[in-house]
């Protein structure tokens, strides 16, 4: 499963815009623009992570060994193993799922043809990982993503404190130097020294 062209150019269309407002307005440190470029970085991130289901598809593609396809397959002997790691010297199971798988590949069945036949027999659970489909890819991506929305509204937040921070201090008259007394600072000197 590609991303599409329309996806990657809007993302880098938004990308160009947020660039140039920063360049135009000269708001480098702003911290709406820095969640935003967050987002969009982590976009970027997911994006490629997606994109890269096509090269996952062509490595399938290739003619697959019997190591390969019952590691993608769990034993369901009770073991928790899959079925190319089942250790158990009679497993009514895995010996003759690697039989089958053999018998398969000779007859030019690809990796994944063979795990659809085990998934449509067995169902979801002969499966050693989720597939990456439907609710599975929700399950998957919601920890990241609540990290991710997380993280940015931490920034948000910690961005607006600070310019509350700096909205609060107390204004100068212009024209006023900020600083001590010298003759106040020279008295508390001297009752320094004479007090220690």
């Amino acid at each position: 499963m590609e991303l599409p062209a329309k996806a990657w150019e809007d993302l880098l269309r938004l990308s160009e815009h947020i660039t140039e407002r920063n360049t135009l307005l000269n708001e480098t440190h702003c911290p709406v623009e820095m969640t935003l470029r967050f987002f969009i970085a982590i976009g970027f991130v997911v994006a490629t992570i997606v994109g890269s289901g096509g090269a996952r598809q062509a490595i399938a593609a290739e003619r697959p060994t019997q190591a390969q396809v019952s590691e993608s397959l769990t034993c369901q002997c009770g073991c928790g193993l899959t079925v190319a790691n089942c250790n158990m010297p009679t497993c009514s199971f895995a010996a003759p799922i690697r039989a089958e798988i053999d018998q398969m590949i000779g007859s030019g069945m690809s990796g994944a043809q063979i795990v659809a036949f085990y998934r449509h027999k067995f169902g979801e659970k002969v499966l050693s990982a989720p597939t990456a489909e439907g609710f599975n890819l929700l399950a998957w991506t919601m920890p990241f993503l609540a990290i991710v929305i997380g993280g940015g509204l931490i920034v948000l937040a910690f961005g607006r404190w600070r310019s509350a921070a700096g909205e609060s201090a107390p204004a100068t008259p212009a024209g006023i130097a900020i600083g001590f007394d010298p003759a106040l600072r020279r008295r508390l000197e001297d009752d320094l020294k004479e007090n220690s």
